[in-house]
């Protein structure tokens, strides 16, 4: 594998999890792959379990990491190709991006959606920038419309809780105070979509991802429907998608907040955020502290999924 951005280059999902869960066993049996390798980690925006479980990963397979934040202490790059550069942007990153290649040899880049332009947006313009220009490897950190290390890192968290081999997972809205990218649930519902599980999305009027991650999961838009026999309850917010809305904020409804009463319309349901998250805006205190809380298991596994990413693009080098 030398790239890696979306569900489409990890291959078999069987296998990738059973390789998860090796990986997981012994964290440091592939520590060769990275001797005298290099991770740069490229940070557009903030970070806490990418950052940390990122690097963690690099060291497990003992590689040398260099993290670059883009907005502390390094040069403001412009990303617009044409643009006369008389602002506060001295850099260009078709500049940069080459010379960033230079010091290292796989790249991880982190770059959120700026809901100025859609078809921006989901183009991907940063990180296939970066695919395109850097000579070496490149790996999403989470990026305008995925976040696949979160992804993966969700799915081996699933399989090691579920009860039932077909578990019905739900991905649910729920209320936020600022706009957020859809990358997270767009990345869960590609994921899920590749699995045999029933998959069922809940998200009020107006917030319908986008069709091709959408997929074949059936959209409810009343929540307790789509919550009753749950095993799995996902809850993240997204700003809306369709136009002339994409990127707004339409509703912070809290009667989508998860609470002990939404959970008791589940199958006992182990619930499920990628964090950081708003409590008693996204889900309540007493459910995000319950034992069926999966919060930080899941975080936990984002290790592991980064290291099996960085695993495989080592072994292709």
């Amino acid at each position: 594998m030398r790239n890696f951005t979306s569900v489409n280059d990890i291959g078999d999902l069987r296998g990738a999890v059973r390789e998860a869960l090796e990986v997981k066993a012994n964290r440091f049996a592939y520590k060769h792959l990275g001797e005298n390798r290099t991770l740069l980690m490229i940070f557009f925006n903030s970070s806490l379990r990418t950052r940390l479980s990122t690097q963690k990963a690099a060291m497990n397979l003992g590689m040398n990491v260099i993290v670059l934040d883009v907005n502390q202490g390094a040069w403001k790059l412009e990303t617009e190709r044409g643009v006369i550069m008389d602002g506060d942007k001295p850099e260009h990153l078709l500049e940069a991006i080459p010379v960033m290649g230079c010091y290292c040899d796989v790249i991880g880049v982190r770059s959120f959606a700026q809901f100025v332009d859609k078809k921006k947006d989901y183009s991907e313009e940063i990180i296939n920038q970066f695919i395109k220009y850097s000579g070496k490897p490149v790996f999403s950190m989470e990026a305008a419309t995925r976040h696949p290390l979160q992804s993966f890192a969700d799915l081996i968290t699933i399989e090691e809780y579920k009860r039932t081999e077909r578990p019905k997972v739900v991905l649910t809205w729920a209320p936020h105070p600022k706009a957020l990218p859809q990358a997270v649930p767009n990345s869960f519902a590609e994921w899920m979509n590749r699995t045999d599980y029933d998959f069922v999305i809940a998200n009020p009027e107006g917030y319908d991802l986008a069709p091709e991650f959408v997929g074949k999961a059936k959209v409810y838009h009343n929540q307790d429907e789509a919550l009753r026999g749950a095993d799995f309850v996902y809850a993240k917010n997204w700003s809306a998608f369709e136009d002339p809305n994409y990127g707004k904020v339409l509703s912070t409804d809290r009667s989508w907040t998860i609470t002990t009463e939404k959970m008791a319309l589940t199958n006992d349901a182990y619930f499920m955020h990628c964090l950081p998250v708003r409590r008693n805006m996204i889900v309540s205190d007493d459910v995000i502290e319950s034992p069926r809380s999966l919060v930080i298991p899941e975080a936990a596994n984002r290790e592991i999924s980064a290291e099996v990413v960085l695993k495989r693009i080592l072994e292709s080098l």
